[in-house]
């Protein structure tokens, strides 16, 4: 193995030094996890995989913040998590330490201190038995699905999909986590790759966008979730659409704070091929920054919001379009709900002025499935505004009376994780119950 635990050791030293650069930090973070993913860890440890690749996306988060003291803190965290794995399977032990989160950090979810050893069977499974077979010319390409990813949960509950994604020409890591609506760097991991790989056309990727439809009481109109970055349309009490979004960043200055509004709105108009009339905030950014300051962009190229735009009751808050499509599921605007173009294009088709709105703030959904399957599902808490997602997590189960259906360990894994995709937590029946259940069933009334 490239990566030895001393190896991984001193890179977690030097890492600690001031002088080290971020960029090298996370790339040396990437690198790690892409080895990891090559030497078939994920099919071996798959929720202490899953723990790294949460560290790596909060990492990524904060890095596209320009957050350097939380970014630097989470690509060590990384690579501690990595250091931890390669120790436990050098010394032949089933499960690694669990590695508590940086304190003041956004991990909402309270680690445990004692390690749970997974069942030795899981760490002797060979890679073999859980991977696909593939020609061999495949074999060959990189990126190709490795494991064969679970079937998807089926409920009207929920919206996207667990599949594989073949890339187009022009496609690049960035654009098609955007496409998709996941993050780049859990899409990275998930397909054994690095931030630095280049796609080819007819590559596969597989992928996990599967989410839970948040609640709402909106029978037609439009509901934004802010931890979610989606947008769903409802129409007739039944959604009719759905999509990733951009909204406005955590970051805040002095000045200004760009956070995308919670509220209830309406749909003022719509218009295809607009003029950005620049907000006055917005001027004043670029004064402060030394820019030339301008006021309004005509139609064309050069213009933010692309080809749609669709203005809400919220002030300066639009939905429209983007001339940087690989943004979109990030938070990277000055308030503004961005739309990846095709699908903004299909959006505005839909939407009538005077449409009904609400953006809302639930970092933490659940969902129980047609037949009884519990699921959690769990967001970086952005913006700082919940007590946090543990107890988000547990007033949710309990108001919905499920504590004695839940597994709490699997909880606390969906909530330590941030995955953003909805994760099964229904507690494991003992066999010997589910034999005295079936023969209930059988025996006459």
């Amino acid at each position: 193995m490239k990566y030895s635990f001393f190896a991984l050791c001193a890179l977690v030293c030097s890492l600690a030094s001031p002088g080290v650069a971020l960029a090298d930090q996370r790339s040396d973070a990437m690198a790690m996890l892409a080895k990891l993913r090559q030497e078939g860890i994920a099919n071996r440890l798959p929720d202490e995989m899953r723990s790294l690749d949460s560290a790596l996306a909060t990492a990524e988060m904060y890095y596209q913040l320009n957050d350097q003291k939380n970014a630097e803190r989470y690509y060590q965290l990384a690579i501690q998590k990595g250091a931890v794995i390669q120790q436990r399977l050098l010394a032949a032990i089933p499960a690694p330490e669990t590695i508590a989160a940086p304190p003041g950090s956004l991990a909402n979810g309270p680690p445990s201190d004692n390690p749970r050893p997974n069942p030795p069977s899981v760490v002797q499974t060979p890679v073999s038995s859980v991977t696909v077979p593939v020609a061999p010319a495949q074999q060959q390409t990189p990126a190709q699905p490795e494991a064969e990813e679970p079937p998807p949960f089926s409920s009207t509950r929920l919206v996207g999909t667990a599949g594989i994604y073949t890339v187009a020409k022009g496609d690049t890591l960035r654009l098609v986590a955007a496409k998709l609506g996941v993050s780049r760097t859990q899409l990275a991991a998930m397909n054994g790759l690095s931030h630095k790989d280049t796609l080819k056309a007819g590559q596969l990727l597989r992928y996990n966008n599967q989410r839970i439809i948040p609640p709402h009481r909106t029978r037609d109109g439009i509901v934004i979730n802010i931890p979610d970055r989606m947008l769903y349309l409802f129409q007739q009490g039944s959604m009719a659409f759905s999509t990733a979004v951009a909204l406005g960043t955590p970051t805040k200055t002095d000045q200004f704070v760009w956070e995308t509004p919670v509220g209830k709105f309406k749909i003022v108009n719509k218009a295809k091929d607009p003029t950005w009339t620049v907000p006055p905030s917005i001027q004043e950014e670029m004064r402060l920054e030394g820019k030339e300051v301008i006021t309004s962009i005509p139609p064309g190229k050069d213009n933010p919001l692309g080809k749609y735009a669709i203005k809400t009751s919220l002030p300066g808050i639009l939905i429209h379009s983007t001339t940087k499509p690989w943004s979109i599921y990030t938070y990277a605007s000055h308030g503004c709900i961005r739309v990846y173009p095709e699908r903004m294009e299909e959006l505005f088709k839909l939407v009538k002025p005077n449409t009904a709105g609400e953006i809302i703030y639930k970092p933490v959904k659940l969902a129980v499935t047609e037949d009884g399957r519990v699921l959690l599902e769990a967001h970086v808490d952005i913006y700082k505004k919940t007590k946090g997602l543990a107890a988000e997590a547990q007033a949710l189960i309990r108001a919905q009376k499920l504590d004695s259906r839940v597994d709490w360990e699997k909880v606390k894994r969906v909530i330590s994780r941030k995955a953003g995709v909805a994760e099964e937590i229904t507690r494991n029946v003992p066999e010997t119950q589910q034999t005295v259940d079936a023969s209930r069933s059988q025996s006459p009334s």
